[in-house]
């Protein structure tokens, strides 16, 4: 008989109900507690149970924000290695040909905002379509549609994007926006700004944080200023490119090699042979 393995490590909070070594759970966020009308109120029960079970559980947390941790510390009074995520290897500026490609196959209008990701209610899509509207940008959406929701009227739905357009449509557009109420980390604007997309969010959760100086921030819940920050970024030239530069360089600040370095620390802090 085959040992098992020394250590389990949940990569998205889940772990076996047995196991004899360590136990190692990453939160990515803690949205079924913090935000539950954005969940099914029998999903949030069952989440909110599974992930209270492996927090408690773990020999070791680790979170993908300090924005999270606080929560993870915040709820349940346990201190949590932070290890960000970074962007893929593949997530980089394209050439212009790629965007001219990715352009004509996705029909982008000359002034455009992307939104990619799931359309469910914490994403807040429908207010990012009104401000689109009153900022005289057309809105492209790419992603699933979550059950109950729907693509606002006044924009376009690309479905699924495949990942080898995606560095080229992030840079074809003339914003990447996300007007969330809540992220625990908030991984595709952080991907835009290392395709060298202009971002526009929402100053909330972990976002201030992982996008540092690299994107245009406004506050939650406010469509005047989302409309006015969209208008700005998209209309002026000159702003337009100073915020893709920064999206660069501040997307370079997160690594991967690191995230695994620092993922082997907690590893080797619970004696396990690595």
């Amino acid at each position: 008989m085959k040992p098992g393995p020394g250590l389990v490590h949940g990569l998205d909070v889940d772990l076996p109900l047995r196991h004899d070594g360590p136990f190692v759970t990453t939160v990515h966020d803690l949205s079924v507690f913090d935000v539950p009308w954005a969940h099914g109120s029998i999903r949030a029960r069952g989440e909110r149970a599974l992930v209270a079970r492996s927090i408690k559980r773990a020999d070791a947390v680790i979170s993908v924000s300090h924005f999270t941790a606080e929560r993870v510390a915040t709820l349940f009074g346990r201190s949590s290695t932070v290890t960000p995520l970074a962007a893929g290897p593949d997530m980089l500026p394209p050439t212009p040909e790629d965007v001219e490609r990715v352009r004509a196959r996705y029909r982008v209008p000359a002034r455009s905002v992307l939104y990619l990701g799931t359309i469910e209610p914490r994403k807040r899509v429908p207010m990012l379509a009104a401000a689109c509207e009153r900022a005289g940008v057309d809105l492209l959406v790419g992603g699933a549609v979550a059950p109950g929701q729907r693509v606002p009227d006044t924009a376009r739905h690309l479905g699924y994007v495949p990942q080898e357009d995606l560095p080229a449509l992030y840079a074809a557009v003339d914003v990447v926006s996300y007007a969330s109420a809540y992220e625990g980390f908030g991984l595709p604007p952080l991907e835009a700004m290392a395709c060298g997309a202009a971002v526009v969010a929402t100053r909330v959760g972990a976002l201030p944080d992982i996008v540092g100086a690299g994107a245009h921030l406004v506050r939650p819940d406010d469509e005047d200023l989302l409309t006015d920050a969209l208008r700005l970024a998209v209309w002026d030239h000159d702003y337009n490119s100073a915020l893709r530069d920064a999206a660069v360089r501040s997307a370079s600040r997160l690594r991967w090699s690191d995230t695994a370095a620092e993922t082997l620390e907690v590893y080797r802090g619970l004696d396990v042979p690595c």
